[in-house]
């Protein structure tokens, strides 16, 4: 197995009143968006959550083939639900997605792992240096034991964890704007209007 994708859907959407992963845009559950745009290029997808009761909620709406992990500990942070996912993965990179990105792209998502081969990690990263942890493709061993090395000694951040990692590439996002003009793929729902905002981008025909 070469292809992962790692989920994380640990977040507690207060915002909201309920879990942002079973919301609907145009009737399709949102975490379904997600699994749905890169299942054609991995080989396997973990969901990464906090809880059981959740496991039972995302069951119901995604694919029968989806595998689930729960949160090795809890925590504020990606870091967990990403060290989680990384030591449930099979596959010799891993994607890393939040739950809550309605329009990842594929074509940027097969970029990352073209650029990956023989790397640590593809981490795409915007002009002014900020980088883009959540939206990356990472040798998954490597990652691992370097989430592993951050955690023990008390760092939670994904900076911390990609600053243990030897040979990052990373990803101008003016590169993957040829790929996504707009960059939609970065876009996610935080709040009761970013879900406006998603509903009004969803062009018909594009939920299957």
């Amino acid at each position: 197995m070469d292809r992962s994708a790692i989920v994380l859907a640990g977040g507690v959407s207060s915002r909201f009143g309920q879990d942002k992963g079973i919301l609907k845009i145009a009737n399709k559950p949102l975490i379904k968006y997600v699994i749905d745009a890169v299942n054609p290029v991995v080989d396997e997808t973990i969901v990464v959550t906090n809880s059981q009761d959740r496991i039972t909620e995302y069951a119901k709406v995604v694919a029968t083939d989806v595998r689930f992990a729960i949160d090795s500990c809890e925590s504020k942070g990606p870091l967990i639900g990403a060290l989680t996912g990384f030591g449930s993965a099979h596959g010799k990179y891993a994607l890393l997605l939040p739950f809550d990105t309605p329009f990842v792209s594929i074509e940027v998502v097969s970029l990352l792992f073209e650029l990956c081969l023989g790397k640590a990690a593809a981490i795409p990263r915007w002009p002014n240096e900020q980088i883009e942890p959540l939206h990356a493709v990472y040798q998954t061993k490597l990652a691992l034991e370097a989430a592993q090395s951050a955690v023990s000694e008390g760092k939670l951040t994904m900076r911390a964890m990609i600053e243990k990692l030897r040979g990052v590439r990373y990803v101008s996002t003016l590169v993957i704007q040829q790929l996504d003009p707009d960059l939609r793929a970065f876009f996610n729902i935080n709040t009761p209007l970013d879900l406006k905002k998603a509903i009004a981008m969803v062009k018909p025909g594009r939920v299957k």
